[in-house]
């Protein structure tokens, strides 16, 4: 009995130990604290996504873009990029720039229009005026002044100070404008402009097509003009005597403003004479511009107006130049346009020397000065979508040598020619006092196959290299013909559901770089491929290996007559399903030599040596295959998307995973050395009954040796969250099937640890594969929103039929209880909430590492949380982050002297952890931080006790999760759905920033955001832009200071001088006093038209925070005056009290005194 008692004890004193403490001392000092935390966007780079109008100020040379979401960019000169946003989605349908006053006007579709200050760094609203009742189509701002024309869908013409964001009273109604004998409506007011020569004459047009020159001081229409097609634009001629209109069937028309009944010349400079002798019918011309030249011809310039014919499909852009016209094609649909001239002055010669043209993915400058008109190159980091953009991976405080190595080997290609040799013309502002001291890059992979590395040190985005990687696979074929190749497996495979042929095969969804070695992994949806960096020109022999990564059930292949398709498992396999006992195959490349049906590919490597130029060059490919099912009407199924790559270079080994499974490959013997399916990692410690793929029906054994032992829950075999599966009763799963290998082959042993930490995933949900940004997700019109999928029975542990791998970290760590040393090893995550360590036993470096085999084992080690794994990272007793062992980069000429150095530079590198560290906790040397969608947990090694944990959200889930450096420590950071940024302390994971900052409301910030070294992180914001975020204090109050300045004081050019015969006979230039005719003389604005707000830059606005700071101040004045009073009067009683006390200490004195020295008998 006493026996028994103290195996009881010793049992559970096991338990004890392994449920440590949540608050044990780890006696690591950790100094981050809750004030180094701010969140704040830093930079957005790209071209701003969906654009609707475009601005330029003359005087400052500042270009200013407004988009469909709300968002404001303001360009200067390279690197002066600013970036701001209206707040809600409402787009930016025109903006106004006060020129040379540091201020621009913004109107949108919310008809409201905002007064925007950008003399600071980070411009503000002062003012927004809300219109109520109408709806606002155009505006005009006469240069120097104060007063904002308004034009409205109703066809009235209002007027706002612009100081004081006022309605005058001052109206131009519709029914006053036009003809008294006109009975219908003009329609909306679509343009609006002041005469160059006479400010009292505005030329309002209407989207009918009837034009009115209103005289503003006598309020009546001086003359009006009738067109005979629907206006688009006006433009005024310098002189004031003439101005252009454009229309909608492709034509442009001259009026003089003394013969308004009819023009002066109508032409349509693109349409062409059809068979029948008329003119071809043109598309709208919807901008012109009527530009002089003192020593010239004067220039039109216009968009649109080419004929409807397959010549004229192309979006132009057309410049007339006396008799001579050039239409200039662009790429993409023409937004807007804006002519840039040398003076603001409409009464002079305008002198043009540029065209901006505003497309709807692009940003085209012109060059009107030399001859054949051609493009500037863009400075701007206006490219990023060039192909749309599927995977983004963010570096910062990478090695300072890796920029400059990126750039020397992509500065040679980038050479282009056919580009203007005159400066950039937007050349205003100036750039920040201080930059990053650390370099920064930014990597980018596209729908192409494409990737592209960007310097992102700065304020501004700097492409470096671009790698294509199209060469390195066979031209995909079309869709048409590959359907018509593999019409019965393809077609029977959309019926199953699956998509059956990727539109982008090439795609890069996945990317990792080891920035000291400079290998470049990057994986598609069925393909993976590692890259070596040289400086030299290579000729290279691609090798590939192909694998199929699969879970499947051996009892299907049993029972079906093609038993020798490739799914035929090995002798030992067969054995143990004739024992009547349940298992799962994997196979890979290595055992299609007896196939009878060949398998296939999505993409085919490119046979024999190509040469590559310096960069990255592929060193081996890697593809997974489709699966040929053999079932009736089935064809072939798609394998599973990858969904995480890692690599290590000192190691020389690879692993990714897939929906499926997991494989490990030695990229230096460019072998397999793993590939199971995800349930078989675990071995007998499997806590799932796995169900079959596909709802089909299976025999099982019905004599007494068969066991479904995948049917019994896993918490048969666990007392408290603690495996003791080893020695339990219950029958075993079979080992799984032995590893195919072209060395000898190796089994991969039952799993006998009872030592892994496990929580019953009750309620956690499950990942069903990575989450990939497909070109159609990059779409131009992208509106979907991210959604997370659980299933209903995933809340359970049974009918689990499949599990992703969701992380994978190399690394010399412990992976038993009674370990002393570190070894390598993967630590493989899962979508179900598993970690599974998985021994690596390397041959000793030098000849025998390029001999021997890599030996793969289990460790026996598991650990269970909620929800699917998303980031791995191990920490010293100190608390410090353990970097991966790598290996440095060295320039390697050819195959022959690439072994040769790895022969003698390769070194065992097993950092040895000292046991005599004054701050090990409980004699553990090291931190493994596990983080997943729902938990966070640092467990200890190698005693695998979790010291510390932590539930990071309830409702939601966590996006992205990374343990990162800053301020000489590390922190825990999540991105979480809901929109929060969560950070935590390590060890302790004590919170430290939780702010709500980003809602989850697209698949691409999901799939794109990542966090990096410093505080910084980065996301994708739109399919164009990337967005630069800190959560670190010093970067945000160091901020401004990166950030560029836009306005510089500069001096307003002055007014065109006018000849003593120009004012004699045109009569000057006239005069108008905007104030008196539009101010308080004029009465006040309509009631209820519209609504002022005011904007955080206003001082009413800084007024009201102060008063409101003032009236808190006031308050806790007075609280403290009374808790004064309260102190007073409690020290008045604390004295009295004392005074009490010393009388009645007196007293008992003398009474004692008194008492003293009497006798007994005297009392």
């Amino acid at each position: 009995m006493s026996k028994m008692k103290k195996t009881l004890n010793r049992v559970l004193t096991k338990f004890e130990q392994l449920k440590a403490p949540l608050n044990a001392d780890c006696g690591v000092e950790e100094t981050l604290r809750t004030d180094h935390f701010q969140v704040s966007k830093t930079v957005r780079y790209g071209f701003p996504y969906e654009p609707t109008s475009v601005a330029f100020d003359p005087v400052q040379h500042l270009l200013a873009i407004g988009t469909k979401s709300g968002s404001l960019r303001i360009l200067g000169r390279p690197g002066v990029d600013i970036h701001c946003s209206h707040g809600p989605e409402v787009a930016v349908i025109q903006i106004l720039f006060l020129i040379n006053e540091g201020a621009l006007v913004s109107v949108c579709s919310d008809d409201s229009i905002h007064l925007w200050n950008f003399r600071q760094k980070r411009p503000e609203i002062v003012h927004t005026l809300k219109f109520q009742r109408e709806r606002i189509t155009y505006c005009h701002l006469p240069f120097q002044s104060k007063w904002l024309y308004v034009g409205t869908e109703r066809g009235n013409v209002h007027m706002a100070n612009i100081e004081t964001f006022t309605l005058s009273g001052y109206v131009i109604n519709w029914n006053k404008a036009i003809e008294l004998s006109r009975k219908t409506h003009p329609g909306p007011v679509i343009s609006l402009t002041d005469c160059p020569i006479d400010p009292n004459k505005l030329l309002i047009g209407f989207e009918t097509g009837t034009i009115v020159l209103w005289d503003l001081k006598s309020k009546t229409a001086e003359c009006r003009f009738n067109l005979p097609e629907a206006l688009r634009s006006v433009s005024w001629h310098h002189e004031g005597k003439q101005f252009m209109c454009s229309h909608t069937d492709g034509s442009l028309t001259t009026y003089n403003i003394k013969q308004p009944q009819k023009p002066v010349s109508v032409m349509m400079p693109h349409a062409q004479m059809g068979k029948d002798g008329k003119l071809n019918p043109c598309k709208p011309i919807t901008k012109v511009e009527w530009k002089s030249v003192k020593n010239g011809e004067p220039l039109v310039i216009f968009s649109g107006g080419m004929s409807y014919d397959r010549a004229g499909r192309t979006p132009s852009i057309t410049v007339m130049n006396g008799k001579s016209t050039t239409a200039l094609e662009m790429e993409h649909n023409i937004v807007d346009f804006v002519v840039l001239c040398e003076t603001p002055w409409q009464n002079d010669f305008q002198e043009p020397y540029a065209i901006v043209v505003l497309l709807q993915y692009d940003l085209v400058v012109v060059d009107l000065t030399s001859p054949n008109y051609p493009c500037f190159e863009n400075p701007y980091p206006m490219d990023i979508h060039e192909s749309p953009v599927t995977a983004c991976q963010y570096y910062a405080n990478c090695p300072p040598d890796l920029i400059p190595a990126f750039y020397s080997v992509g500065s040679s290609r980038q050479k282009r020619s056919g580009f203007s040799e005159k400066s950039w013309p937007i050349n205003g502002g100036e750039w920040g006092t201080s930059t990053c001291s650390y370099p920064e890059i930014f990597i980018t992979g596209h729908a192409d196959g494409s990737i592209k590395f960007w310097d992102a040190s700065s304020v501004t985005l700097q492409v470096l290299y671009k790698l294509k990687t199209a060469k390195i696979f066979e031209k995909p074929k079309k869709r048409e013909e590959s359907r018509s190749e593999n019409r019965d497996s393809v077609g029977d495979n959309q019926k199953n559901g699956s998509e059956s042929l990727d539109p982008d095969p090439l795609a890069v969804y996945l990317i990792h770089l080891c920035t000291e070695s400079r290998i470049l992994c990057f994986a598609g949806a069925t393909h993976l491929v590692l890259c070596r960096f040289s400086k030299q020109e290579l000729n290279v022999e691609v090798q590939s290996l192909e694998f199929s990564i699969i879970y499947h059930d051996i009892l299907d292949d049993m029972e079906s007559p093609d038993i020798d398709n490739h799914y035929r498992p090995s002798l030992g396999v067969v054995g143990q399903i004739q024992s009547g006992s349940r298992e799962s195959y994997s196979s890979n490349a290595s055992d299609h030599s007896t196939t009878k049906n060949e398998m296939w590919t999505a993409v085919k490597v490119r046979t024999g040596s190509r040469k590559y130029s310096a960069g990255y060059y592929p060193d081996l490919v890697c593809v997974l295959q489709w699966l040929d099912n053999k079932e009736p009407g089935e064809g072939k199924e798609h394998p599973g998307n990858i969904t995480f790559i890692s690599m290590n270079s000192s190691y020389g080994l690879l692993a990714f995973g897939n929906e499926s499974g997991l494989a490990i490959v030695d990229y230096v013997q460019r072998t397999c050395l793993l590939n199971l399916g995800t349930p078989d990692l675990y071995g007998s410690m499997d806590p799932y009954n796995r169900g079959p793929r596909s709802p089909r029906n299976k025999r099982f054994p019905t004599d007494g040796s068969g066991t479904e032992d995948g049917a019994r829950s896993p918490t048969n075999d666990q007392i408290n969250g603690v495996c003791i599966s080893p020695t339990c009763s219950k029958p075993r799963r079979p080992p799984p099937p032995e590893l195919r290998r072209s060395k000898p082959n190796r089994r991969l042993q039952k799993a006998q640890s009872a030592a892994s930490i496990e929580e019953a995933n009750n309620g956690g949900g499950s990942f069903s594969g990575g989450v990939f940004l497909k070109p159609e997700s990059c779409d131009r019109n992208d509106t979907s929103s991210f959604s997370r999928s659980r299933s209903s029975s995933m809340s359970s542990l049974d009918n689990v039929s499949k599990e992703a791998i969701q992380s994978l970290v190399f690394s010399d760590s412990y992976t038993g209880k009674t370990d002393n040393f570190t070894c390598p090893c993967l630590w493989v995550g899962t979508s179900l909430g598993s970690v599974i360590v998985i021994v690596l036993n390397l041959p000793p470096p030098g000849q025998q590492r390029l001999d021997q085999p890599v030996i793969v084992s289990p460790s026996g080690t598991m650990f269970r949380l909620k929800g699917a794994i998303l980031t791995m990272s191990f920490l010293d007793c100190n608390g410090v982050l353990i970097p991966s062992v790598s290996e440095p980069w060295r320039e390697n000429p050819n195959k022959e002297k690439e072994k040769q150095t790895y022969r003698q530079n390769t070194v065992s590198q097993k950092p040895k952890i000292s046991p005599t560290s004054s701050t090990e906790y409980n004699g553990d040397k090291q931190f493994v931080v596990i983080c997943s969608e729902k938990q966070a947990r640092v467990i200890s090694l190698p005693s695998q006790q979790c010291p510390y944990k932590t539930r990071i959200t309830e409702s939601s889930f966590v996006v992205r999760a990374d343990v990162v450096t800053m301020r000489d420590s590390v922190c825990l950071a999540c991105y979480v759905a809901n929109g929060r940024i969560m950070a935590f302390s390590l060890p302790s994971l004590k919170p430290l920033l939780d702010i709500d900052f980003l809602p989850l409301n697209d698949v691409r910030i999901a799939r794109t955001f990542c966090f990096s070294s410093n505080g910084h992180a980065s996301y994708l914001c739109s399919a164009t832009e990337i967005q630069k975020i800190t959560f670190s204090a010093d970067m945000s109050d160091n901020l401004n200071e990166m950030l560029g300045e836009l306005f510089k004081p500069c001096e307003t050019p002055e007014a065109p001088k006018q000849g003593f015969f120009k004012n004699w006979f045109s009569a000057g230039h006239s005069t108008l006093d905007r104030e008196e005719l539009f101010g308080e003389a004029s009465g006040k604005g309509p009631r209820g038209l519209a609504t002022k707000l005011q904007g955080r830059g206003s001082m009413q606005y800084v007024q009201n925070q102060a008063s409101s700071g003032t009236s808190e101040v006031a308050k806790a004045h007075k609280a403290f005056i009374e808790r004064g009073e309260k102190l007073g009067e409690l020290g008045e009683r604390s004295e009295m009290t004392r005074e009490h006390a010393e009388t009645f200490a007196s007293d008992s004195r003398a009474l004692m005194l008194k008492y003293k020295n009497k006798k007994w008998y005297q009392w």
